[in-house]
């Protein structure tokens, strides 16, 4: 079984001069490469001239994060990617539980390891935690991570088991599902992607799992922090989106309008929580959606599982302190 570690970069050399040699020294028996995104620093001298040893693959421009995957992963040949971000710190013996669970079922399409935070390293990292759940509103949540809650790590999470979504920021998935789903959908530029990605891969009967067995260090917000308006605008659109593509036939109307009213409220909140710019973006965020609707009904499966959910209302049982 192949693995190839693939980082995509963007003006990132801080981040690769900073985490690059973890991996490298981790990572044995797996190659290395990076995605250039088209940076403008001088990320591809510093690779040459300090890790001779790591292939790097310059894309002619910078199409976001899920166009950039799928160009540069075209160029690599291995039983499994590992779409592994540039501000991740990796373990030792990271690689080894990973291969040990695929190697045990042919039916896991992705596995995502433990997600810990950079900064304090005994708490998870919001960008996937313990593993990815979705509730019956669509909206994501992790184990360990219920929108801005976030648990330490005391083991609770050291397990082997099936999630829903696993995080684009360490994801290790076989090469010919990837290419089976077509990749990434590219017009989601960045964020929430690989829930998509993952929505599809379920709808198609593979597995997605998670192994506490295997950590890593994310340090998050290295592309676009919490609060920028941008960040928000592809959360809500992308959101959508992935709801009209993958929700079940009898349920994506009631849903989507369900859902469509709750950000108006959503955007009032984050107005006052952030500024007048975020209520902005959660308005271009309908546009986008109602903009790519047409694309994403054509894009829709012949079967959505059913049910999809690990949990429902989840958005009224966390602001409301309910644990039912």
């Amino acid at each position: 079984m192949t693995i190839a570690i693939a980082i995509l970069n963007w003006n990132g050399k801080t981040w690769l001069e900073k985490f690059l040699p973890s991996v490298i020294r981790h990572s044995s028996g797996a190659e290395i490469f990076v995605i250039d995104n088209s940076s403008t620093d001088d990320s591809i001298v510093f690779l040459k001239d300090n890790f001779p040893e790591v292939n790097i693959i310059q894309n002619k421009v910078n199409s976001g994060f899920a166009a950039g995957y799928n160009e540069g992963l075209k160029l690599i040949r291995a039983d499994i990617y590992c779409l592994l971000n540039s501000d991740v710190e990796v373990t030792e013996k990271w690689l080894s539980p990973i291969i040990a669970l695929f190697s045990k079922d042919n039916n896991i399409a992705a596995i995502q390891p433990k997600i810990l935070d950079y900064n304090q390293k005994q708490k998870f990292e919001f960008a996937g935690a313990a593993g990815g759940l979705i509730d019956n509103l669509g909206y994501p949540y992790c184990r360990g991570r219920v929108f801005d809650d976030i648990e330490f790590d005391n083991g609770q999470y050291d397990d082997e088991t099936e999630i829903f979504w696993a995080s684009g920021c360490s994801l290790f998935i076989r090469s010919a599902d990837f290419w089976d789903m077509n990749g990434f959908d590219e017009r989601f530029f960045a964020h929430q992607e690989e829930i998509d990605l993952c929505w599809r891969l379920k709808n198609a009967g593979r597995k997605i799992y998670y192994t506490g067995k295997s950590k890593v260090y994310h340090v998050g917000g290295g592309t676009l922090n919490k609060q920028n308006p941008q960040k928000t605008y592809l959360n809500f659109r992308n959101n959508l989106t992935m709801l009209l593509k993958n929700l079940p036939a009898s349920k994506v109307f009631f849903i989507l309008f369900f859902r469509l009213n709750l950000d108006a409220y959503a955007a009032v909140y984050l107005a006052y929580k952030n500024g007048w710019r975020h209520f902005w973006a959660v308005f271009k965020s309908h546009v986008g959606f109602y903009w790519y609707l047409p694309k994403s009904i054509q894009l829709r499966q012949k079967s959505q599982i059913d049910p999809y959910y690990q949990t429902k209302w989840l958005i009224f049982k966390h602001f409301t302190g309910s644990k039912k």
